[in-house]
């Protein structure tokens, strides 16, 4: 398993009404293939937003960061923040890790 890290600038809305602006691509993006899991991240004072995601193998991972990006940046969002990190299994169930 692989962990994604995404965060970018973001000016849009936060919290609830976040959540309801988002729910189709939220619902959209359960059905990326190789996706685990995602936590939506933002940030209402530095106005940041993005995800951590866990994904089941790199080709998926790569695959959909790709697709994102380019969808991030067709929203005129430019500065768009990427990192990959193995996940240590072992250590993260002992510390409730939901994996």
């Amino acid at each position: 398993m692989l962990l994604l890290q995404i965060d970018f600038p973001y000016y849009g809305p936060t919290g609830e009404e976040m959540a309801e602006g988002f729910k189709d691509l939220a619902h959209s993006i359960a059905k990326e293939e190789g996706l685990i899991w995602k936590i939506w991240t933002e940030n209402r004072e530095t106005k940041e937003a993005g995800g951590i995601y866990v994904f089941e193998n790199l080709p998926a991972l790569e695959a959909y960061l790709d697709m994102h990006t380019k969808r991030v940046q067709s929203f005129g969002v430019t500065d768009i923040r990427s990192r990959i990190f193995d996940i240590n299994e072992k250590l993260s169930a002992i510390t409730k890790a939901p994996l």
